[in-house]
């Protein structure tokens, strides 16, 4: 009987991790939505940001949300962790990668792209590889999006 309800029990575990990894986006929604984000910031500037902390707002999806930050490091909107706002994290190295200052570099030279980066999985404490697309917008600030690889 142990053995059945053990049985019982890891296929609900791995039933519940199929469906947590399935609600994961992926790098090509994450690009979508950072595209999104980047033209409503040139439309409305600053006024997207509570936009994109909005339930409704159409920026938080699966495992999706957006971030802003300007060149010199300083997170300007986090949709999930409003608390980050106004920090400087130019320097942040928590995980092994200077993330915000690849992030600036790319936007400052490129004006768009991905950049890679390891950062916790949500619900565990695990580091997992994740890429953000981060866009330059016409403010002068860029903006990204992230999703595990």
């Amino acid at each position: 009987m142990k053995s059945i309800g053990l049985a019982v029990f890891s296929l609900l575990l791995g039933s519940g991790l199929a469906t947590a990894a399935e609600e994961m986006a992926t790098p090509e929604e994450a690009k979508a939505m950072s595209e999104k984000a980047a033209a409503l910031v040139d439309q409305d500037g600053d006024n997207a940001f509570a936009t994109f902390a909005a339930a409704d707002g159409g920026f938080l999806a699966k495992d999706l949300y957006v971030f802003c930050m300007d060149l010199e490091g300083n997170m300007l909107s986090h949709a999930k962790k409003p608390e980050l706002v106004g920090k400087n994290l130019k320097s942040f190295d928590k995980y092994g990668d200077r993330l915000f200052q690849d992030m600036i570099e790319v936007a400052a030279t490129d004006g768009a792209g991905w950049v890679d980066y390891k950062w916790p999985y949500p619900g565990s404490e695990e580091v997992r590889d994740k890429t953000s697309y981060i866009i330059r917008n016409e403010k002068g600030y860029f903006c990204g999006v992230g999703a595990y690889k």
